[in-house]
Parts: C-alpha cells; sequence; structure tokens
C-alpha cells in the first residue's frame, strides 16, 4: 500500500491528527509475497462468518488502508487482517476504501500480518517517513494486539502494549492467546484448505471449541 512521496525525515515529536483520507488520494495495491496470503486471510474471517460472530458494526478486512496524518504527513499501511469493534456508518452508501481511527471509529483491536519473504518489515520501527510497521501500530495507532505469523514454519508471535510498547505474550498450555475484545483464543492449526496443506491461524471460543 502506497503513500504519497515526500522527503524523509524522523518523527522526533509526533503531532498526530486523524482525518479521512482526501477523496483524490491515490491507494496503489502491493503484491502479495504468494498465493497462500490471501487464503489465509480469508479463513480468519470466513470461521468468524460461519460461527455468527461478524456484526454490521464491525470492521474485518485484509489488505486494507489503515490510516493516520503524522506531522501534516498522510501516513497508510495496508495490515494482511485486522478486526476493528465498532466503526461509523458511512455518509453515502458506497465501499469503504480506507480507514481511519477515531475520525470513522475505533482503533483497530488486532492486526495480523503474514511474515514476508522479501522485506522483513513486519519488525521495522523506522521513524523516518514513510515509517515502519511496528512503529506505525505500536506508536502512532497503539493498537493493542500485533500478530505476527509465519506460516511456513507455524510461528505465531503475540504482541500486547504494555506502557506504550509492545510486550512478547506466552500462550496458555494449549498453544493458544486470548484475543479479550473478541472473547476468542487465536492459534495455529496444521491441515488443507483449498488444496493448500500447511499452517493456519484458527479460532477457538472461550471454552476453547474450535471454530468451524
Amino acid at each position: 500500500m502506497a503513500t504519497q512521496t515526500r522527503a524523509a525525515k524522523p518523527f522526533n515529536e509526533l503531532v498526530i491528527t486523524w482525518e479521512p483520507l482526501p477523496s483524490d488520494f491515490v491507494l496503489e495495491d502491493d503484491p502479495v509475497d504468494n498465493e497462500g496470503q490471501p487464503l489465509l486471510a480469508r479463513a480468519l474471517r470466513e470461521s468468524l462468518e460461519l460461527d455468527g460472530f461478524i456484526q454490521p458494526q464491525m470492521l474485518i478486512v485484509s489488505n486494507f488502508g489503515l490510516c493516520a496524518t503524522v506531522n501534516d504527513q498522510i501516513v497508510v499501511k495496508a495490515p494482511d487482517w485486522l478486526y476493528v469493534p465498532s466503526v461509523s456508518p458511512l455518509a453515502t452508501p458506497k465501499i469503504r476504501r480506507s480507514y481511519t481511527p477515531h475520525a470513522e471509529g475505533d482503533v483497530p483491536a488486532i492486526v495480523i500480518e503474514f511474515l514476508s519473504e522479501t522485506e522483513g518489515g513486519e519488525y521495522s520501527f523506522k521513524r523516518t517517513y514513510p515509517p515502519g510497521k511496528w512503529f506505525f501500530y505500536e506508536q502512532i495507532l497503539k493498537v493493542p494486539l500485533y500478530v505476527i505469523f509465519d506460516p511456513e514454519v507455524g510461528l505465531l508471535e503475540f504482541y500486547q502494549l504494555q506502557n506504550d510498547r509492545y510486550e512478547l505474550q506466552l500462550p496458555n498450555s494449549n498453544g493458544r492467546h486470548w484475543v479479550p475484545s473478541m472473547n476468542l483464543f487465536l492459534g495455529t492449526w496444521r491441515g488443507t484448505k483449498e488444496g493448500l496443506t500447511g499452517y493456519w491461524l484458527r479460532w477457538w471460543d472461550a471454552t476453547e471449541r474450535l471454530l468451524p
């Protein structure tokens, strides 16, 4: 997901405003790393839909523009998957093309990135424009939960925002992590879907029943 080009400079002091993208702002689609990533994202939403979790006020999207204005510079990131508990309805019936927290609803409760094969940007704390993903989610948006998943080996890293810093959290005895805003556990599962065998992210309810 591209942003408008500006000269790189450090964000020594953050002045953050929450403004929806201008109608003439051009969003450019970055290609995903492999064919499995869209399937991973779709499976996460599909499971919630089958279990009756999804409500009209929620925003559950993948590879979707997440925005903020930092020191008068528009920043847009496109997480592989995100969940927002409540968003404001659009003024007119149309397709939502981006999302700005505070201006349009809640801060995302959880953001998930699938480990990139090309850049390793999921861990980037780059403070110059455009900022790295980790810096953007932690210091600008302050997303409570940040998850990095490596589907090649099934490694799930679960970070929780504590004292304005992400801290790695250990799973429970069954290898799952509790997501309070969703009242669900998130964990890994190995199996086959749509002809692809490997590691997937799955949801379990509070009793640790695997969602369909």
